[in-house]
């Protein structure tokens, strides 16, 4: 499907957060999907990943994560200063803080005329968190979460028992999590951790770890693995055309 994109200005209870906002050209009513970025925000890596999903007959909806934290517009680079602002903010902004953007976003955009009122979320990184984050809240009804960083580790702040680890069990919609097995960021033991919470919960869930490097999906740089990215273009794909598309 020929896509259109556009900027939509919201407010959250911590301030002003652009979200942009990929969708078919044509006429009609779309499911939504937020789509959370890595720390660096919306690179163009991100950006081309947006319009893949919004092609397949999707809203795709991009926030600035750290928008409390930055001018509206920011953009981190790939390299040192990028990842150096990008993990200062992971490390100040709050999950609560996340989980009122989420809501702004659903409050928001349930109302536009393009979307049906159907919900998912999806990222990359710690967007991956974020989208697992933001299935604690009942209106998402799948998510597909990759290399989901500090989810096992608990190092995002939070208020004590608040974190996403200990309340996967409020999870109510389906879960694909997708991993890399030589991802330095989440080891073979976190990974473990995840995936026997999960189970211990009794979450709806598929599991996937491939031989793949942290940032696998990334279109820069010599991680990026294109069969692999491809592949997980098509299982979400998929669980969203399952979930979403229903009366």
């Amino acid at each position: 499907m020929i896509i259109q994109r556009h900027d939509e200005d919201i407010n959250t209870p911590t301030g002003t957060m652009r979200c942009t906002v990929y969708h078919p050209k044509a006429d009609g009513r779309f499911p939504c999907i937020f789509f959370y970025s890595e720390i660096f925000q919306q690179t163009a890596p991100i950006a081309r990943s947006a319009a893949m999903m919004a092609g397949h007959g999707f809203v795709v909806i991009v926030p600035e994560v750290f928008h409390e934290l930055n001018p509206i517009g920011t953009v981190l680079s790939y390299d040192d200063e990028g990842k150096d602002k990008g993990n200062a903010d992971k490390f100040t902004k709050t999950l609560e803080a996340h989980d009122s953007d989420t809501v702004a976003m659903l409050t928001h955009f349930e109302q536009q005329a393009y979307c049906t009122g159907q919900f998912g979320s999806m990222g990359v990184c710690l967007g991956g968190h974020l989208a697992y984050r933001a299935a604690l809240h009942p209106r998402i009804q799948a998510s597909f979460c990759l290399y989901a960083t500090d989810i096992h580790s608990n190092t995002i702040p939070c208020n004590e028992g608040n974190d996403s680890f200990t309340r996967t069990k409020e999870i109510q919609g389906e879960l694909v999590m997708v991993w890399g097995k030589q991802d330095p960021h989440v080891s073979t033991v976190g990974r473990q951790k995840i995936y026997q919470q999960l189970i211990d919960t009794d979450r709806l869930f598929t599991w996937h770890e491939f031989n793949g490097q942290h940032a696998f999906m990334r279109d820069e740089g010599d991680r990026y693995d294109p069969a692999l990215a491809l592949e997980c273009y098509n299982k979400a794909v998929a669980l969203f055309q399952r979930t979403l598309h229903k009366a």
